[in-house]
């Protein structure tokens, strides 16, 4: 560990869904505000890899980082927080724990002795955990322990905390995340299970500094004392975390609360003055108080589970705050999108963004949305699978090729419009092998999206198998949709616009992840600006 890098470890207890992430994500906005710097690390308790192969359905959306690790959602919160980009370090699994640890074993550097899960297991921990600290780079690393405390997945992860508190004393601290309910029978509030919550937490052997209560009802001061007391913390350590309507409020709810300066106080650091969040108000202010509102149609087919588009939504949060707009998503199941009812479903959007995804399933209703789309000149946004979607509704519909696909959904078409990658060919394993993290792209230089980046040269996020297939290049530009952006190693086509549409843009990138508070992404304001237009036109 770095001797002056300090560790911070934010537990949860009771329940699952409290907002680890969240509070873990604002108390690194309130240190950083402050000047220090700060990283977020999340240590997930499943035996998978990484998330990547996971169902959105199981685990909400897979986040992706520059260097293409593909990782819980929580770090897309972090990088949206602090405007800092994670890595592969930042997100750490059972399943890369146990992995490594194995392979060690194979190749015999543990010189013939028993693997246990003490110390074998938990020194693995412990050094994934100071892989961020021993760079040099971060004053403070927060590390946000999945689960909740007494789960059986997460016993190594609290033993390794216990242990680092023990060998490194002045440098670490515990945040407890736990929940204080209403019971309405009895008209008050219940800490008995914040109380059993910090005794399982203790019975491990690890006293939390802090407790951070979530409740839907303020927690006096009295109760505050009643659970300072049976829970051996101080009464200014507990910290109330009401529920907010906008996630981006907690930051300014946990100032108010002073959990900055309670965890500089118990680091002996200094703790005066407050955190400079001046822009972090400005965008608040841009996002509560907006000029207009516009209805954005998300067409998608995990809808039932918001978290699958998580990067999504805030990425027009953020393009809505910078518009000073309000935007309202309009969820849309692709697979219920059908020829009788399409126009019904959609006429009254003033865009429409069809999701990625994977397989057939609803695929045709995204096809559908987008023929709706640019035929009615609705402004429209295709993201990866949704850009190949515009590519195959635009072969179909306007090249006259209709049996036009993905050899994703059908291996046999006669036109295959987008095609897999030549390198992804001969994958045997599906885990960690698409064509992710970030690569450059170069813009046409009167395209749309040049215009929206104020540059023809960027580089955006990935994570697919298929592409473009640049057969159909010629014919399809000569009949009006045009490659305004591609790889310049690999001619690989990034970006697809129709210059005669309002706004239609399809980007085999995820701009989405890489959109945060304190920088929207150019793509997402410039469409939010075109629904904006649109809709004023239709008001004329």
């Amino acid at each position: 560990m770095s001797s002056s890098t300090k560790y911070i470890f934010v537990t949860g207890g009771v329940t699952s869904s409290l907002g680890k992430g969240i509070i873990s994500a604002s108390l690194a906005k309130l240190l950083q505000g402050r000047g220090y710097s700060v990283t977020i690390q999340k240590l997930d308790p499943y035996i998978n890899i990484d998330p990547g192969t996971l169902n959105p359905y199981e685990h909400g959306e897979c986040f992706v980082t520059n260097d293409g690790a593909e990782t819980d959602l929580d770090l897309g919160h972090y990088e949206r927080f602090l405007n800092v980009s994670t890595s592969q370090a930042n997100n750490v699994t059972t399943g890369k724990i146990y992995q490594s640890v194995i392979e060690k074993e194979r190749r015999g550097e543990f010189l013939g002795k028993t693997v246990q899960v003490i110390p074998h297991i938990t020194d693995e921990i412990k050094e994934r955990i100071q892989i961020l600290g021993n760079s040099g780079e971060y004053d403070f690393v927060i590390t946000e322990i999945g689960g909740t405390v007494g789960d059986i997945e997460s016993l190594p992860y609290v033993e390794a905390v216990r242990q680092m508190l023990w060998e490194f004393k002045r440098r670490t601290l515990v945040i407890h995340l736990t929940l204080i309910p209403y019971l309405k029978a009895a008209g008050e509030l219940k800490t008995k299970p914040t109380q059993h919550s910090v005794k399982a937490l203790l019975e491990l052997g690890v006293q939390p500094d802090i407790l951070v209560c979530r409740s839907e009802y303020h927690v006096d001061r009295a109760m505050r004392k009643k659970i300072a007391l049976f829970c051996n913390v101080e009464p200014n350590a507990v910290i109330e975390s009401l529920d907010a309507s906008s996630i981006y409020e907690v930051p300014l709810l946990m100032q108010q609360e002073e959990l900055d300066k309670v965890v500089l106080e118990k680091l002996n650091l200094p703790h005066e003055g407050e955190a400079n969040l001046v822009e972090w108000l400005h965008f608040l202010d841009r996002l509560k108080n907006p000029k207009s509102k516009v209805t954005i149609g998300l067409i998608g087919k995990y809808i039932e589970l918001k978290d699958s588009y998580k990067s999504i939504i805030e990425g027009f949060h953020h393009a809505g705050a910078a518009n000073e707009c309000s935007v309202n998503i309009e969820w849309i199941h692709s697979e219920k999108l059908t020829d009788d009812n399409v126009a019904y479903r959609l006429k009254d959007l003033d865009g429409i963004l069809v999701a990625p995804g994977f397989g057939s399933r609803g695929i045709e209703g995204k096809i559908l949305a987008i023929q709706y789309a640019r035929e009615n000149d609705i402004p429209f946004f295709g993201i990866c699978l949704g850009m190949q979607c515009a590519v195959i509704e635009f072969a179909r519909n306007v090249l006259g090729l209709r049996d036009a696909h993905t050899t994703e959904i059908d291996a046999a078409t006669q036109n295959p419009v987008i095609a897999i990658m030549e390198n992804q060919k001969d994958l045997t394993q599906k885990g960690g092998t698409m064509r992710l993290g970030a690569y450059a792209c170069d813009l046409t230089k009167d395209s749309r999206s040049a215009e929206a980046y104020g540059s023809q040269k960027i580089t955006e996020r990935h994570r697919h198998r298929y592409e473009f297939n640049n057969d159909y290049l010629e014919a399809i530009e000569a009949k009006g949709m045009i490659a305004v952006g591609k790889n310049p190693d690999t001619g690989l086509v990034e970006v697809v616009e129709i210059p005669d549409h309002i706004w239609f843009v399809g980007t085999q990138f995820h701009p989405e992840y890489k959109s945060t508070v304190e920088r929207p992404h150019p793509l997402f304001i410039s469409f939010v600006k075109a629904a904006i237009r649109k809709k004023k036109s239709t008001l004329v």
